[in-house]
């Protein structure tokens, strides 16, 4: 299966939905030039198609799953908390939606943070309607668009003081667009990792089978059954292509619940976060890396290593020299990065 990122960082999401479906990335999205370059380096055959609100999406090779977790700053709770709204860079959710119209993917996996759940969604003004943050039942015309609010004892979205949420507006988006969409929210912790990252995961699938080849051979007849052999016009699954087997980049999860016996060298080195780190060594399979870098100028600072680590990345991911990125260039990048284990663990239980 073919995979398109968006909001691609340094490929986290994109390293889980590979795994959980046996897929390869074939192009991303990214913006950030020293983030594109992680990308670029770990998947060096995919092209980057730049800012997504300048791409034709008539001329971008097509995906079995469009993948991305749309910037978070507008929605999250240590945000500026404007919510989901155009002119927001969460609001860049509005391309995400036009690139799986224009796409029409199998599969859309989207992630992103806690405040998805609680954010207002502010949809710019239908024709005739006087508040922004819904459609009172007054102003609502008999011809309603599938964006509008129905009626109903709790008036979700009517009136400014119960705002439509965001992960409401996703949703809902998703629902008019024709995909069944499923979401669990799931801490980093779940799954082992010695601090809590809470994220929201989206999985949703194409209610209408074929969308994106319903006409497209208008005047050759009848479409065929797809029961003949390969070579007429059935799909043909990408596994039969042979391929070297592919190194298993996210593990499966172990140890997680698992009785953890903390020696007394970790107990004197990490305190009372000796459990923790030591529960996340035995399951990503490696030693915690020194968790600060000293300077005579500043205080101890975050080593990027060490956040890396705590992302369940390998060694080197972000912080190899041959990327040449700076300390902070790092750790910008692993600050708005996905821990892979997690979203794989999330996508599979959305998957059952």
């Amino acid at each position: 299966m073919r995979v398109g990122s968006l909001f691609s960082g340094y490929g986290g999401l994109d390293l889980a939905v590979e795994e959980v479906f046996n897929a390869r990335t074939i192009w991303f999205s990214e913006i950030n030039e020293p983030v594109a370059r992680v990308f670029s380096h770990h998947w060096p055959d995919a092209p980057n198609l730049g800012d997504i609100t300048t791409i034709d999406w008539n001329t971008v090779p097509p995906v079995d799953i469009l993948c991305g977790g749309f910037p978070c700053q507008d929605v999250s709770t240590v945000g500026k908390k404007a919510g989901l709204k155009p002119g927001t860079r969460s609001g860049l959710w509005s391309h995400m939606a036009a690139a799986i119209d224009a796409l029409q993917p199998e599969w859309v996996v989207i992630e992103n943070v806690r405040g998805l759940l609680s954010a207002p969604a502010i949809r710019a003004n239908l024709e005739g309607d006087d508040d922004e943050q819904g459609n009172p039942e007054h102003a609502i015309p008999d011809d309603a668009t599938p964006r509008s609010m129905e009626p109903g004892p709790w008036h979700l979205g009517e009136t400014a003081t119960r705002p439509l949420r965001a992960a409401g507006a996703v949703l809902g988006d998703l629902a008019d667009l024709r995909y069944d969409a499923q979401w669990i929210g799931l801490p980093a912790s779940a799954i082992g990792a010695p601090h809590p990252r809470y994220r929201i995961f989206i999985l949703a699938h194409r209610a209408l089978p074929n969308a994106a080849r319903v006409g497209r051979f208008s005047g050759w007849g009848e479409f065929a059954t797809g029961e003949g052999a390969p070579g007429h016009d059935r799909a043909e699954s990408s596994n039969h292509r042979p391929r070297p087997p592919r190194a298993e980049r996210v593990p499966a999860c172990r140890g997680t619940r698992e009785p953890v016996v903390v020696d007394r060298a970790a107990i004197r080195r990490w305190g009372r976060y000796a459990e923790a780190v030591t529960r996340w060594e035995q399951i990503t399979g490696r030693a915690a890396p020194s968790p600060a870098l000293l300077g005579n100028d500043v205080g101890p600072r975050p080593a990027p290593a060490f956040v890396e680590w705590l992302m369940g990345l390998e060694l080197g991911w972000v912080t190899t020299p041959m990327l040449e990125l700076s300390v902070n260039q790092q750790l910008a990048a692993l600050g708005n990065g996905v821990v892979p284990r997690q979203a794989a663990i999330a996508l599979s239980q959305l998957r059952s």
